[in-house]
């Protein structure tokens, strides 16, 4: 495997359990009450255009015109003051550099959250010139577009790709780029990961490294 496809949200900065919570808080005060968990069961791993079309569907009606500019501004002053790199992060990606391996971001989220997210976490650096986002192609995940688009800029055939990602939406987008896709289970169940095509899940991102090498060796055949 030459290259590795980090989704950022819950794989590279914990961001989720924040942007969920704001996300909550404000359909709440439309009066749709949703539990974190049911936050992540709707949305996780969709792009905003696509979180605004599910919040449509549960409220009967559009958000009000000024949701998405108050949101992205609540959200990301969260984030700026709350979001942590997602545990044991910053050794997985120094055993992927020991291994020679390429690593690059594609995201659901646009590139003024990233800046924000990776640059919090003192990761934007490690990624520069190889962050992408949904907002560079015409269909966001489950499509593969992303994954496609940033396997292209790297230069790296989609066989030779690994993505990790941590939900179904997002697992799907990776499978169907016909990348091997490894299943982040943190927020989300493993089965969940597995039945949207995750070749195999995991929980410690210390364990990164030597599952890049296990799909080399033919152990998890991609999906």
């Amino acid at each position: 495997m030459e290259l590795v496809i980090f989704d950022c949200d819950g794989v590279l900065v914990d961001s989720e359990p924040i942007t969920n919570a704001v996300f909550a808080e404000m359909l709440g005060e439309l009066g749709l009450v949703m539990s974190l968990d049911d936050m992540y069961a709707h949305f996780k791993g969709h792009s905003m255009a696509q979180g605004l079309d599910i919040m449509q569907r549960m409220l009967g009606a559009p958000p009000p015109p000024e949701f998405v500019d108050a949101y992205r501004a609540r959200s990301r002053a969260a984030l700026a003051r709350d979001v942590l790199p997602v545990r044991g992060i910053e050794r997985a990606l120094a055993g992927l550099d020991a291994l020679g391996t390429l690593t690059c971001v594609a995201s659901s989220g646009d590139h003024e959250k990233m800046q924000i997210t990776l640059g919090k976490t003192g990761l934007l650096s490690r990624f520069e010139g190889r962050v992408f986002s949904v907002t560079e192609v015409a269909r966001g995940k489950p499509h593969p577009d992303v994954f496609l688009h940033a396997a292209h800029c790297m230069g790296i055939p989609p066989l030779s790709t690994v993505v990790v990602e941590d939900s179904p939406v997002g697992v799907r987008a990776g499978a169907a780029a016909g990348m091997t896709v490894l299943g982040y289970a943190d927020l989300t169940e493993a089965a969940q990961l597995s039945a949207a095509g995750a070749a195999c899940t995991f929980t410690d991102m210390h364990a990164l490294p030597e599952l890049v090498l296990d799909v080399s060796r033919g152990k998890w055949p991609a999906r």
